[in-house]
Formats: structure tokens, sequence, C-alpha cells
């Protein structure tokens, strides 16, 4: 499990249920009841998101506020967990990515927690590692002192070589001093990967306080070397002048209903023709990650790039596409084409949005 997340939840059935789904999606997960445990975790190690109960004590909003001023946290994925009469407006102003409605539902919290892991891998891929290549003397249940070499650090994990393979389940603890530094850096870690080669990548599990100064410290001073991790896959280019009549299979339908879930909603919203201002009402039927059905009676029809504007209380989402089908009278299947991840984010955030819905139920493909 190399993703980890911190459940601040006083309710033990509520988080019995967001453990067993995070679970299933092979991420970690570690639980606190109470807001100031919360904040006392958050200082000490890194997650890649925190599950918030509202309701654990009157100082969530502090909470929210500290989460977004720690510079270790900033980044960190926020899903917040409401009743369903509260407005989520204010705790998205807050800086939450996600909003679950009690009462939680086993789909309706895989459905959301599944976008959400998206982003949190994309963020987690965006964590700049910074090359290295100091000594360090690493120790798990058998091996006391082995010898590795660290190539490369960020502020959530390191990648080491070494002549032998690390134990792939269980506690490995390492031992190093950062080149400018005099002082011994000491952590844990678990092992998230390894390959042929010899190199293992460590998601750090413990990292006492003024070890992480000292990693903080080294991290800033040596930013301008910094590495991107291994780049997501690139999103496949689309031909915006491809023809309408372009079937499943090559529209890539077929893997979207084996990988993607659709949400079923009825939705207000405007399609327009590419380069063109001007509205056609509409209302969207269903929708997933890689496109949506447009219910009008006059369905636009030609080669056809569109632009679709989704507007809800929370947020609006622009979104160009590509008319794959056309029923008159009905309405169009049209794929969306997205220019890079961030687009694409916005279109998972509107799909965890219809998620945490209390009337949204998953359409089975």
């Amino acid at each position: 499990m190399d993703l980890r997340v911190l459940v601040v939840c006083p309710d033990q059935d509520s988080a019995k249920l967001l453990g067993t789904v995070l679970t299933e999606m092979e991420i970690a997960s570690e639980q606190e009841s109470s807001i100031s445990r919360g904040l006392e975790r958050m200082q000490e190690e890194t997650f890649d998101a925190v599950i918030l109960d509202y309701r654990a004590d009157e100082s969530w909003e502090e909470f929210l506020t500290r989460l977004r001023q720690n510079s270790t946290s900033r980044k960190t994925l926020l899903i917040a967990i409401l009743d369903s009469d509260y407005s989520a407006r204010p705790v998205f102003g807050l800086g939450a990515n996600f909003v679950l409605y009690r009462p939680l539902s086993l789909e309706r919290t895989r459905l959301s927690l599944r976008a959400a892991r998206g982003l949190m891998r994309r963020e987690r891929r965006r964590t700049p590692r910074i090359p290295v290549n100091s000594p360090t003397s690493v120790a798990y249940p058998g091996t006391e002192d082995a010898s590795a070499t660290i190539v490369d650090l960020s502020d959530g994990g390191t990648s080491v070589r070494s002549g032998t393979s690390l134990p792939p389940v269980g506690k490995v603890y390492f031992q190093f001093a950062l080149p400018g530094q005099e002082q011994a850096v000491r952590v844990s870690g678990e092992v998230a990967w390894q390959d042929a080669s010899g190199r293992t990548g460590i998601r750090f599990a413990d990292v006492p306080q003024t070890s992480r100064r000292l990693i903080q410290a080294w991290l800033l001073q040596n930013s301008f070397r910094q590495t991107q991790d291994q780049p997501a896959p690139p999103i496949a280019p689309v031909q915006r002048n491809r023809p309408a009549s372009i079937g499943p299979k090559e529209a890539g339908l077929g893997s979207n209903r084996r990988g993607e879930r659709r949400f079923p909603c009825k939705m207000g919203a405007e399609v327009y023709r590419l380069g063109s201002n001007v509205p056609n009402r509409c209302t969207l039927s269903d929708i997933s990650e890689g496109g949506c059905y447009v219910e009008m009676p006059s369905p636009l029809t030609g080669q056809t790039g569109v632009e679709i504007v989704i507007r809800t209380a929370e947020m609006k989402v622009k979104i160009q596409g590509q008319v794959l089908a056309v029923h008159p009278g009905f309405g169009m299947r049209v794929r969306f084409m997205f220019d890079n991840d961030d687009e694409r984010e916005e279109v998972l955030r509107l799909l965890a949005l219809l998620a945490s819905g209390p009337t949204i139920d998953e359409l089975v493909r």
C-alpha cells in the first residue's frame, strides 16, 4: 500500500466502513477520534489524504485552517464528512476537496474514494524527488547493519540501491547523513516497490521531528536540483475532427464500460459548438470520467467538437468533447477530451460530488 489516509472520526461505524473501503482499494488508513490527536499526527507524519468528520469536536474549523497553513500538509487531499442538510460551500471555502454526506453508504463511499484515489496518485507523482548519493545503514528483522545508498529523496519517501533485496513486508529502519549536514537522519519506512536493478522505493512510516526538520531543510536548500518521480502515462490525444459515426470500440467506450462507473443524473447544462458562443440548453442524464449522455431534442450533428458547461452550487466545470453518436429527438453521446490532468481532475471532482449526494446511486454498466 503506497497511499496513506488519516481518518479523524469519532463514530466507530463510519470509521469502520471507511477503513473497509480504503483496504479494498489498497490504501493504508489510520484512525484518530479527536481533532487534537489528528493535528498531532499531521505534524509528525505525512498522509496523502485526510478524511475529517466535522462533528469530531468543535475545533474542526481550526483543523482545516491549520492543515492548509502547514507547508507539509498544504497539498494533502481533504475529504469532509457532513450531514446531508449541511451546506458544503463553507467547507470547500476552507480547503476541502471532496465531501461525503451522512449516512455513509458502502457504494457511494466507494465511488467517492475511487475518484479521490486518482487525485491522490496524481498529487503523489507531483511530489519532487531530489537526487542524492548518500550511504545509509539499513536494519530489519534478521539484519542489523546492511549497507545501501540513497539515490533520491522527497518529504514522503526515498529510493535506495542495495546489494540485497529488502523485505517486502514490515518496517525497514534507516540511518544516514545528508550532504552538508552532520546530524544523522533516522527514519523507518515500508517497501513500496522494487525492481530488477536493485533499486527499492521506500515510503516513510515514522519520521521523528528532528529528522523531519533535517530532511525538509535539505530539500529546501536543494530544490533547484529536483527531478520528478516517474510520470503518469500520457493522456492519448484525441482527433477533434473525428467523424461522429465512430464505433464504440474505436471510441474507447468498451474500455470505459469495463473501467469506469457511470453516474445517473439529471443535471442542467449548456452545450456549445466549438468556436460558437450560442448556448444550447440540455440535460446530462449520465456521466463518467470519459464522457456523458446529453439529452436535447435537436442534438448537434456533423463532425462536431463541443464544449459543455456544468454549474453546481459548489463549482463550475467546462469540458470539451467530441460527439460520438446522435439520436434525433433524444440526444447525443459525447466523449470528453482533456488537454491536461487539471481538466480531468475537474471531472473527477464533479463525479465525487455526485457520488457523495444522498440520492445518487451507481449505475452498473
